[in-house]
């Protein structure tokens, strides 16, 4: 499973000129899943995520972590993240995750985040979506677990 990982000041998601999700200050966040992934990953990579410590306390040392500043975290399924592009000029997804073990792996992604702490707003897996962020920094972290 792969994290892209933005602060932000505020970001939304939509669905056919629709917001279904929006956030103020706090994290965006896309989530990839591979074919490789088993789903043993998720607890770790939310507990991460949770307490990562990506904003910055009153001196401006980046020191807080989305809970410490009751910050919102706005999750967005993305199967493009494990796009491979070694090859051609057009991106291969086989190392992607089947669509069905990917929104599974979503789902249980979205609650184990609300078992720590924060309960995420949703993108729409499958859909097309329109994703509106103003980035704080920019701050943009990857994280990943096999």
């Amino acid at each position: 499973m792969k994290l892209v990982i933005q602060r932000v000041h505020s970001a939304s998601v939509e669905v056919n000129h629709n917001v279904v999700s929006a956030i103020k200050k706090g994290l965006l966040v896309f989530l990839g899943v591979s074919n490789q992934d088993d789903g043993t990953q998720i607890d770790w990579l939310a507990k991460k995520l949770t307490d990562l410590r990506v904003f910055e306390d009153d001196t401006g040392k980046i020191n807080l972590s989305v809970k410490d500043i009751n910050g919102q975290i706005l999750l967005v399924p993305q199967f493009t993240l494990y796009a491979n592009c070694q090859r051609g000029r057009r991106p291969d997804f086989t190392e992607a995750g089947e669509p069905e073990t990917a929104e599974q792996y979503f789902k249980d992604f979205a609650q184990a985040l609300e078992e720590f702490g924060k309960k995420p707003l949703l993108g729409v897996f499958g859909a097309h979506m329109d994703i509106s962020l103003v980035n704080d920094g920019p701050v943009t972290i990857i994280l990943e677990k096999n």
